[in-house]
């Protein structure tokens, strides 16, 4: 199914902006509410992670509700890029009702690109975040070496000198109609291992000697890479829509099933040495449907928008992407 379709034609209600520093080698996306609030949940896959409000996202958290989501750069530093999506919020009135005003609820999640690919001192700020906030749109999402997926790598499990270009990928999949189930997925993909294309094949990873990705958990299983591991360096952040409304305990069920993509694409995937995590959103309000198969079409969306994720990455720096042709 066409990822750039318009998203919103299927009552996602979700917007999409990046903000790029296309020298510094780093970036941000936001994924925003069109015109009201989302509820959301969340499964942490990876044990190194860096985040914001995810405490926020459980069940049994008494907010219901997020304004934004923000997929970042720069580490832990690139947190602090959230304020400008707070700034932007505020600016609207939109934010959690209290005496005097509204807070913006904003959950974030990042990922390591301080190398090898641009400069370590550059990160995401607030004004890029307010930027994406604003450019932020329904159709036609920018995908590839932008945004947060600007500085993504993969294949780092040999080193960097045989790493691939990583980045970002959007995937839409379910039932149409009045009555249908859809999923759509975007991802940042960071990963030091590979990535498999849905028939199997692997398409970026650890270049070999003859520049042919190679199979990243056979070469651990096998002792042949035992070096090239960093934790917190490797990361698959994603944020899958539903187009039905769910609870926070049904959209954090989503997020858990949504796991198996990555499993599937990604090789290894949610290790000690990850900082993956799977944010799910749906409408506060509206048509309701059934679990399992919004599930199954939030994994089948996700794969697609892993496999996207490197086929669109362009190269830079002596690290080469696949839409390099």
């Amino acid at each position: 199914m066409n990822p750039n379709a318009q998203l919103d034609s299927y009552g996602f209600g979700i917007a999409v902006g990046h903000a790029t520093d296309a020298a510094g080698g780093t970036g941000l996306t936001v994924v925003r509410g069109v015109d009201a609030p989302l509820r959301a949940s969340a499964h942490v896959l990876g044990r190194a992670t860096g985040s914001r409000e995810l405490a926020l996202l459980d069940p049994s958290a008494h907010v219901d509700r997020v304004d934004a989501i923000m997929l970042t750069g720069g580490s832990a530093y690139g947190l602090d890029a959230a304020a400008g999506v707070m700034r932007w919020m505020e600016e609207r009135g939109r934010g959690y009702p209290v005496p005097g005003g509204v807070v913006p609820i904003v959950a974030a999640a990042v990922l390591f690109d301080l190398a090898p690919l641009g400069r370590f001192d550059a990160r995401p700020t607030p004004e890029m975040a307010y930027r994406a906030c604003d450019d932020a749109k329904t159709d036609r999402i920018e995908e590839g070496s932008v945004g947060a997926g600007t500085g993504c790598t993969v294949g780092k499990a040999a080193g960097a000198a045989r790493a691939m270009k990583g980045g970002i990928g959007v995937g839409v999949a379910g039932i149409g109609g009045p009555n249908g189930v859809m999923a759509a997925a975007l991802v940042a993909v960071n990963a030091f291992g590979h990535v498999r294309d849905t028939d199997g094949t692997i398409i970026a990873g650890p270049r070999n000697a003859n520049g042919v990705p190679s199979d990243t958990e056979r070469a651990i299983i096998t002792g042949v890479s035992s070096g090239g591991f960093e934790a917190g360096a490797n990361t698959t952040l994603a944020v899958v829509a539903l187009n039905i409304a769910l609870s926070k305990l049904e959209l954090q069920q989503v997020a858990r099933a949504a796991g198996a993509a990555c499993y599937r694409r990604i090789g290894p995937a949610g290790t000690s040495f990850d900082g993956d995590v799977i944010f799910a959103v749906s409408p506060m309000e509206g048509r309701q449907g059934r679990l399992l198969q919004a599930e199954v079409a939030a994994v089948s969306a996700l794969e697609e928008a892993i496999v996207r994720a490197v086929r669109m990455a362009r190269g830079r720096e002596g690290v080469p992407g696949l839409a390099d042709g």
